[in-house]
């Protein structure tokens, strides 16, 4: 009885797996069929594109996902969706940023302001939490990419702004707006990069006790469980004693 216990542990846990991976799949053709139908359907010729083909490839995309995705755009296919962001507090006063892809904008804010509520927290205006982030450009290489100064050498080449290096890897960061540039020159010093993405980076955080971290956690899950939603980017900041408890 216990092995079969553990095996259904197993079973539901990989269900689980699936399920967020063909989430975000999803997530990932809506951001590539968009950027295809905004620009040139060619890659090297779209840096938007260029850069979603280049972050589903790093979260294992197959190749046929992709393509199929860039000829929804150009085939006509498809809705034409509408790029929003919402922004509110979570638990203990979280900073929350939510961007969203919808065809509904109604239908989008009615689900994202009634998840703020369920979950702990208050769905705000545009601006209200906005001015505690900055949009910038990160892309993230292994920790066996190159040692930290190989690695800050490439960056300061590359025009990056700061690079941060640990055991973990290394996360670069630059301005939003040289992100396709940067990634470039990077790619042609350190090699293929683990992701690149703009980003939302905090400029101030809140401090988070292991009750404030399940409940947000409880509010990222399901803002994220959304199909309109794209990505959930917060301020938080806690111990290592309080992620490993989680």
């Amino acid at each position: 009885m216990a092995g079969h216990s553990k095996w259904a542990n197993i079973q539901h846990r990989k269900g689980r797996q699936d399920k967020v991976r063909a989430k975000l799949f999803s997530k990932l053709s809506k951001e590539i069929t968009i950027a295809a139908k905004m620009g040139d359907p060619d890659p090297d010729k779209n840096p938007r594109l260029r850069l979603a083909v280049k972050e589903a490839k790093s979260q294992s995309m197959p190749k046929d996902n992709i393509e199929r995705a860039i000829t929804k755009a150009t085939g006509g296919d498809g809705e034409d969706y509408e790029e929003i962001r919402y922004e509110g507090y979570g638990p203990n006063g979280v900073a929350v940023i939510v961007e969203a892809m919808t065809d509904n904008r109604n239908r989008t804010a009615s689900t994202v302001r009634s998840t703020f509520t369920k979950n702990g927290g208050n769905l705000g205006e545009t601006g209200s939490v906005g001015f505690m982030f900055d949009r910038k450009g990160e892309v993230s290489y292994p920790a066996d990419a190159g040692d930290a100064d190989t690695v800050m050498m490439a960056a300061i080449e590359a025009g990056a702004e700061d690079v941060e290096s640990s055991e973990d890897g290394h996360v670069i960061w630059c301005a939003d707006t040289d992100l396709n540039d940067v990634a470039t020159a990077l790619e042609a010093a350190l090699g293929e990069s683990e992701s690149t993405k703009l980003v939302w980076k905090p400029t101030t955080t809140t401090e988070m006790d292991l009750d404030g971290m399940q409940k947000l956690m409880r509010l990222i899950d399901a803002l994220e469980d959304d199909d309109d939603v794209q990505r959930v980017t917060t301020n938080f900041e806690a111990t290592d004693e309080v992620m490993a408890q989680l």
